[in-house]
């Protein structure tokens, strides 16, 4: 955090001058308020109002107990679950996501998903390239892309807000910003500290009297070097305007949210599950009120599903809360009249393997995985490619795992195969030309 040494002598309202520079550059979660000023100038404001919400699912979820479903399959395959039917003919979904068929209308289910290693981390879904090929070259997290193409919708709302706490096993966590340096890193709101996000050691009163502290700091300014006050000088003012603005304190501030709704949510925890995320489902919902104040980006990590022993356990224990925050989100964008302008993807690393093992559980599995979109004006109601009759492989349609996102930057005007610059000149591709725009969704 920058802080800029001055006279401790207090301002007319209380505040003194070394406490007014502290919050004016304080690091909300990571990003200085200038680094906030100097990526609105660099991306400018835009216009369109496209968002999206990423609920990463650490440790890959069981494609064969869920979403792709083998009641044919052998014992020793096709596990203790059985399907039942949505609310659009043809397509069944596990007895365990009940909420979610209901609204088999507003999701896409992609069952081929392809070209994914079997490597424990987000960098696939969240930069669109492998760790080490992420950490190479300096690829910058989807949020961080969307920040840096196009920017803020009114100046006051950062564009990227990064919801992953911080996990036990590193990879699982936030790529980063890559090339793109810190100006757009995400708005850091990490799960044991939202209250972090509400400024808690500022009283609200005040910053009531704004005209008044800004002509306390023109005094201050005449009195220092212009060179010490470089990171406030031309921006302090539009600064103040996002320190007092609450738009994104009170996004964050799910308690002011409906009870019913946030019941309908249902409240989850904030307890770690193994080394990966916790099952917060506060966190789904305040992803959709971000992105309703105008958030460009929210990215969730959401749970832990890395069963290698007592798969179906687990999945008796977790899968009815996914399936409660999961089918609320997706139902609360449409009530709102968000599902043209806000697109959701839900999904992990990988899959799971076809064969369970002498432990009851599933293994990675990264030749086949799945992924659920809805909202961002796509066609849903409808299942985009087929597995074998294991669940095992492809067997129509593959979807390459970057072709997701390239259809989730192509719904927010990003074009997916323009090229980054970096420091020296050098650059690199948002994704690889192969990247291909999903039709179906289109």
């Amino acid at each position: 955090m920058l802080t800029l040494l001055g006279s401790s002598a207090p301002y007319c309202d209380g505040l003194s001058r070394r406490s007014f520079l502290q919050i004016g550059s304080l690091a909300v979660g990571g990003l200085s308020l200038p680094q906030l000023i100097a990526a609105e100038d660099a991306a400018g404001t835009g216009s369109r109002k496209h968002s999206v919400i990423m609920v990463y699912l650490t440790g890959g979820l069981s494609h064969q107990d869920t979403f792709d479903l083998k009641p044919e399959a052998p014992d020793g395959i096709r596990g203790e679950f059985t399907p039942i039917d949505s609310n659009v003919p043809g397509i069944q979904v596990g007895n365990l996501l009940p909420k979610t068929a209901q609204l088999m209308d507003k999701i896409a289910v992609i069952r081929s998903i392809v070209g994914l290693r079997d490597e424990h981390s987000s960098f696939q879904n969240v930069a669109g390239f492998p760790k080490g090929e992420s950490e190479r070259d300096g690829h910058p997290s989807f949020g961080s892309i969307i920040s840096h193409e196009v920017g803020s919708t009114d100046g006051v709302t950062p564009a990227f807000v990064d919801l992953f706490p911080t996990m036990r096993h590193r990879p699982y966590n936030s790529p980063g910003s890559g090339v793109l340096g810190p100006t757009h890193a995400g708005i850091k709101a990490d799960g044991e500290d939202l209250a972090s996000m509400k400024l808690r050691y500022i009283e609200g009163g005040r910053f009531d009297n704004r005209q008044k502290l800004l002509a306390s700091l023109d005094d201050y300014r005449r009195q220092v070097d212009n060179e010490q006050l470089s990171g406030v000088d031309s921006n302090y003012e539009r600064a103040f305007s996002v320190l007092t603005s609450s738009k994104l304190v009170d996004a964050l501030d799910v308690e002011n949210e409906d009870p019913r709704l946030r019941e309908r949510y249902g409240k989850g925890s904030a307890k770690h599950l193994g080394d990966g995320a916790p099952m917060w489902n506060d966190q789904l919902l305040a992803a959709r009120r971000l992105v309703e104040a105008g958030v460009r980006c929210v990215t969730v990590a959401y749970g832990f599903w890395d069963t290698h022993g007592n798969n179906f356990g687990h999945l008796k224990k977790h899968l009815p809360l996914f399936d409660t925050g999961v089918s609320a989100l997706v139902q609360d964008i449409y009530d709102r009249g968000l599902d043209q302008d806000v697109s959701v993807v839900v999904w992990g690393e990988f899959g799971r393997t076809p064969k369970i093992n002498d432990k009851a559980g599933r293994d990675h599995w990264a030749r086949v995985s799945h992924a659920l979109l809805s909202g961002g004006n796509m066609p849903t109601g409808q299942v985009i490619g087929s597995t074998d009759k294991i669940a095992g492989e492809a067997q129509s349609r593959p979807v390459h795992y970057q072709d997701v996102l390239a259809t989730l930057y192509h719904n927010l005007g990003i074009d997916p195969h323009r090229f980054i610059r970096r420091a020296g000149g050098a650059t690199v591709p948002i994704l690889p030309g192969s990247a291909r725009i999903i039709s179906e969704l289109t």
